[in-house]
């Protein structure tokens, strides 16, 4: 180890997990997904997780091993697809489940690392969505009060990051990411590629090193295709 850098994602994660804890995940569907990090994290034991992610992760990819461990208490998300893990714990009882509508999660992110404790918003008035939560009226218009989010922990994963922490995503990894990497205690990033501090233009980074407490250069991605679709060739001659 060297200030923020670690040798890898069971090193970078030593001495913080505990039973209990809220873990914010990056990534969008299969793009931008801390996998080294999540991986460690099943095998460090902690359990009782809330988890906030934008989805469940797929057939063992990415959130799903932490599910499939058991490890999970309560999920926090928008979109749980196709995920068949995750809905037989939820219908069992085995899972809780806070639903929200993808805007809102972003933004409950985004104000949870803006320390901005509430906001209103139209979205998801007159549903479910909205069953508990106070309203109020703005321009004749009926709002819901939505409050920010917060984790002990947030693992996030970039294209490029240099020794100091500061990150650049690629294309969707940048969904959800750069966000939570300012809305819990501790943020740790895995990278594809580490580089030496002031090789990154300042003007392309998405998240400032002062958000990331580690750092190391994880290994093994895969380039998952959630749906793969081909087009039939046409016809020669």
């Amino acid at each position: 180890m060297a200030g923020k850098v670690y040798a890898d994602a069971a090193s970078a994660l030593a001495g913080i997990p505990f039973d209990g804890m809220t873990v914010m995940s990056g990534g969008f569907g299969l793009a931008g997904v801390a996998e080294n990090l999540i991986a460690a994290l099943v095998a460090s034991g902690a359990t009782n997780l809330t988890v906030i992610s934008n989805n469940g992760g797929a057939e063992h990819f990415g959130v799903w091993q932490l599910l499939d461990a058991g490890r999970v208490r309560k999920m926090i998300s928008s979109y749980v697809g196709e995920n068949r893990l995750f809905e037989s714990l939820y219908l069992s009882g085995k899972l809780e489940l806070e639903m929200n509508p993808q805007g809102t999660l972003a933004e409950r992110i985004r104000a949870g690392g803006a320390g901005i404790p509430a906001f209103y918003t139209r979205t998801g008035v007159g549903t479910l969505a909205a069953a508990g939560k106070p309203t109020e009226s703005f321009d004749g218009e009926t709002y819901v009060r939505e409050s920010w989010l917060r984790a002990d922990l947030a693992i996030v994963k970039a294209w490029r990051g240099d020794h100091e922490g500061n990150l650049v995503y690629r294309k969707t990894a940048r969904n959800f990411n750069p966000a939570m990497a300012t809305a819990a205690k501790l943020t740790i990033a895995e990278v594809e590629e580490l580089v030496p501090t002031g090789s990154l233009d300042p003007d392309q980074v998405h998240t400032p090193g002062i958000y990331v407490s580690r750092i190391f250069r994880g290994k093994d991605y895969a380039r998952h295709i959630e749906f793969r679709t081909n087009r039939p060739r046409a016809e020669i001659g």
